[in-house]
């Protein structure tokens, strides 16, 4: 009977130490709670002990946590609508509190949703899109964790980064954009080719001038020359032919037989013609 109890003792010491004692990772928190009502935290890591079947546990973890958002709209200072697309960061600093807040982590991730995004949308409304895009985003999503971060500590929580992951045009904007764009390139383009076509006509007109100039000038060049052969020609010829003017003469009436005479040529003449006078002579 002694042995009995002792054993039943034993085994009600072993499954109260099984169900009372938990340990704590270095990377979790523990709430405690007693009847559904948050007691205390253990964050310690190591072994812990909570009062069996009355007392329950619930773990958080102490790590940076992701917080990924859906796209969403936001209208800019001047009036541009932007898809809006952010990250942050975050994690559990009162677990206590983030159990009586938001019980879980998709609790967290709604409440998260309306903070962030809630601050988003007013800091990006009050800057144009050029200075959301380049010069001062980083600027503006600092002070965005800063609102973020000061709202989420009411629920436990510490917001360490939000980021935009990607901002873009809402597409029937962004078609009506690049349709803008595109027409103003291929305005842009028409006037370069305008330009270029007018310039090609000029340059065509100049070298046509130049080229009716040039050649003006070679055929003057060319009758000047011609002249001055001719004329030294013609005072050669005179030279020669005033030592012989039988034989100029006879020379000149031979250019006139060919020119006058061909293959087939026939004449009628009577022996006495001018035109036959040369042979005559030369009988």
């Amino acid at each position: 009977m002694v042995k009995n109890l002792g054993a039943l003792i034993f085994i009600v010491l072993g499954f109260v130490a099984y169900t009372g004692f938990f340990t704590v990772d270095m990377t979790e928190q523990v709430v405690i709670t007693q009847m559904g009502m948050p007691i205390r935290v253990a964050s310690e890591p190591g072994l812990h002990f909570k009062i069996p079947f009355i007392q329950q546990t619930t773990t958080f973890s102490r790590q940076l946590l992701d917080y990924d958002a859906n796209a969403a709209e936001i209208i800019t200072s001047d009036k541009k609508n932007m898809l809006v697309d952010n990250f942050a960061k975050w994690k559990i600093v009162d677990p206590l509190l983030f159990l009586q807040t938001v019980r879980d982590f998709g609790g967290a991730q709604a409440r998260l949703d309306d903070i962030i995004y809630s601050e988003l949308r007013v800091e990006l409304g009050r800057h144009p899109l050029h200075e959301i895009i380049s010069t001062k985003r980083t600027q503006i999503m600092e002070t965005v964790r800063k609102a973020s971060d000061e709202k989420a500590r009411a629920y436990g929580i510490l917001i360490n980064d939000v980021r935009i992951k990607r901002a873009d045009m809402p597409p029937e904007i962004a078609n009506s954009i690049y349709n803008r764009m595109k027409a103003e390139r291929q305005r842009i383009a028409k006037e370069y080719r305008s330009e270029g076509n007018e310039e090609a006509m000029k340059i065509r007109a100049e070298t046509d001038k130049q080229r009716i100039v040039l050649l003006a000038e070679a055929y003057k060049s060319e009758q000047e020359i011609k002249g001055q052969g001719d004329a030294e020609a013609v005072h050669i010829y005179a030279l020669e032919f005033s030592k012989d003017p039988k034989f100029y003469e006879f020379i000149r009436s031979l250019e006139a037989y060919k020119k006058s005479l061909s293959d087939k040529t026939i004449m009628v003449l009577s022996p006495d013609s001018e035109f036959l006078k040369t042979f005559s002579s030369s009988k």
